[in-house]
């Protein structure tokens, strides 16, 4: 049986890792959406300025709505904690010495480690419900980043652990910078959503009035940072999109795969998508479900850019060594 170029067909050491692994990817999805419903909610002081502890107990008593919102998000992140605790002690247990898998697992541990840290300061802080601090912008968006790059690396874990190749950076010539910069830019511009989220949340626009009318009031003299950067969001979706679609189709030229092809196809029919949505959750006035599918197609489109980079950088390593220095050339 021939191999297909960008595969690996060595067997998988553990069937309860890579299903471990997938299963915490999808679970994550779940708790940074359900992060979303404490924010909207309002529910981020629902323990207080106490962290790890709610309203300085272990287990809140008489607790409100608020609460039980924010303690369920607390109990859902730990989950994840431990998800990652048991994947890293599956990875080291099942797998050899610098196996790929090993790698992602770290990764993931040490961001879901974190991601906690991150949440904590921002309670202790007290940057949550109606606080219009700037410092909460800034701490909102290093938040999605570092969960985005959590979500990748839950991805990566799984593909290493389901027996995918490692991903090989030297010597793959303009891919690298072509998927860095792609990837870089979705982090940025998840970061300018996060504060244009928060903004929406706190500086809902007014009934009636126009986008015209909303970005005017952001730039009042008495309009607030967050305010002043909520319209960067959308002009950085049209730049970061018009460079991803470039990207998947120079990526395609670089590694003619047909997997390469298939999930640049995937990244252009989630950006069409996800243009689509921002323009309804502009129109709808950023209404709290819209916010939620506005932030799962973003973490789908995230997870799709990710898909491609790996794909046109693994696509070579089954390839004898003459097709792989021809490939290369071409990139150089």
């Amino acid at each position: 049986m021939r191999a297909t170029p960008g595969t690996d067909t060595r067997p998988t050491p553990s069937l309860w890792l890579p299903r471990l692994a997938w299963g915490a990817l999808a679970y994550n999805v779940l708790v940074i959406l359900w992060g979303a419903v404490v924010r909207i909610t309002g529910a981020g002081a629902g323990c207080g300025d106490h962290w790890p502890l709610c309203n300085g107990l272990v287990v809140p008593q008489d607790a409100t709505v608020h609460t039980l919102i924010e303690f369920s998000h607390r109990l859902t992140s730990g989950l994840s904690g431990v998800l990652a605790l048991v994947l890293l002690f599956l990875a080291f247990r099942h797998t050899p010495a610098r196996h790929p898998a090993r790698l992602g697992a770290v990764l993931s541990f040490g961001l879901i480690l974190l991601e906690g840290l991150v949440g904590g300061v921002q309670v202790r802080l007290g940057l949550t419900a109606d606080s219009t601090e700037p410092a909460r912008g800034f701490v909102q968006g290093i938040h999605l980043a570092n969960t985005f790059v959590l979500l990748g690396a839950l991805l990566l874990t799984a593909l290493w652990a389901s027996g995918r190749p490692a991903l090989r950076l030297r010597q793959q010539g303009q891919a690298v910078w072509l998927g860095g910069a792609g990837l870089g830019l979705l982090l940025v511009l998840g970061m300018a959503g996060a504060v244009t989220a928060l903004g929406d949340l706190l500086f809902l626009p007014a009934d009636g009035s126009t986008p015209i009318e909303t970005v005017k009031r952001d730039y009042a003299a008495t309009a607030t940072l967050i305010e002043n950067l909520r319209v960067l969001h959308p002009m950085l979706a049209i730049l970061t999109s018009a460079y991803l679609l470039w990207m998947a189709s120079r990526l395609f030229r670089l590694r003619p795969d047909a997997q390469v092809r298939r999930w640049g196809l995937w990244l252009s029919g989630a950006i069409a998508v996800q243009m689509l949505a921002g323009f309804a959750n502009v129109a709808l006035k950023a209404p709290g479900w819209m916010q939620l599918t506005h932030l799962l197609l973003a973490c789908m489109m995230w997870l799709v850019t990710v898909m491609l980079v790996y794909r046109a950088l693994t696509a070579l390593s089954l390839r004898s060594p003459s097709t792989v220095s021809g490939v290369q050339g071409q990139g150089a």
